[in-house]
């Protein structure tokens, strides 16, 4: 590894998407990638071990949530800048992730020139979030809208719920969804539970109906 050069670790579970990155980062002069990893135990491993300048972490890999590995750097005192590459619209995650400690926030329909000014300026010290959410915000505080203080009711959700939520909201089933965070059908029908309680929901339609309507919102 060249000491001269950002160290970065791409944590994604998408084999293409992930080489693609790699080989986007190791063609710039000052960046090279020295670990990749696809699920959350490994992540934690390789950053540990690589000490890298930078994260790019997709939020749905094998068997869990990104926000759950930011989280768990930050307890853990591993005060990597994590740049988040998700395929979820930035108005269904973005504020939870930086919330969460993320450093920025990019959405995988941007191109390479996008993705790398988003890495740059990560690595330099700043938050990144789309021009596109700056101004959405802006024209909401220059209009007085209180939007921005009340708060939405997948708010109360925990960051699991609103992954389960999201799927749901794809129209996918309770053994697909169980299958693709690693759970028992059993629990993931008890998260589904808790979201309708949370959301005030009485039935299994309703929640499908406000699932569906809060993915397209966000889209």
């Amino acid at each position: 590894m060249d000491q001269n050069k950002n160290r970065v670790v791409i944590v994604e579970d998408h084999p293409m998407v992930r080489e693609h990155l790699v080989f986007l980062i190791n063609k710039e002069p000052d960046m090279e990638v020295c670990g990749e990893a696809d699920n959350l135990p490994d992540a934690t491993e390789v950053i540990r071990a690589t000490s890298p300048n930078l994260v790019i972490l997709d939020l749905t890999l094998k068997g869990g949530n990104g926000l759950d590995l930011i989280k768990t750097l930050r307890a853990q005192s591993l005060l990597v800048p994590v740049l988040v590459f998700s395929m979820h619209s930035e108005s269904l995650y973005a504020e939870r992730a930086l919330r969460a400690g993320a450093k920025g926030y990019i959405t995988k329909n941007q191109g390479s020139r996008e993705v790398l000014e988003a890495v740059r300026k990560v690595l330099s010290g700043k938050l990144y979030i789309s021009e596109k959410m700056v101004s959405e915000e802006l024209e909401k505080m220059s209009s007085g809208s209180s939007a921005m203080l009340r708060p939405k009711p997948v708010d109360c959700l925990s960051d699991r719920e609103l992954t389960v939520l999201e799927m749901i909201g794809r129209g996918l089933s309770s053994r697909t969804i169980a299958e693709s965070l690693k759970l028992g059908v059993a629990t993931v029908d008890t998260y589904r539970a808790r979201i309708k309680e949370k959301l005030n929901l009485e039935s299994a339609f309703e929640l499908h109906d406000y699932a569906i309507r809060w993915v397209r919102e966000g889209e």
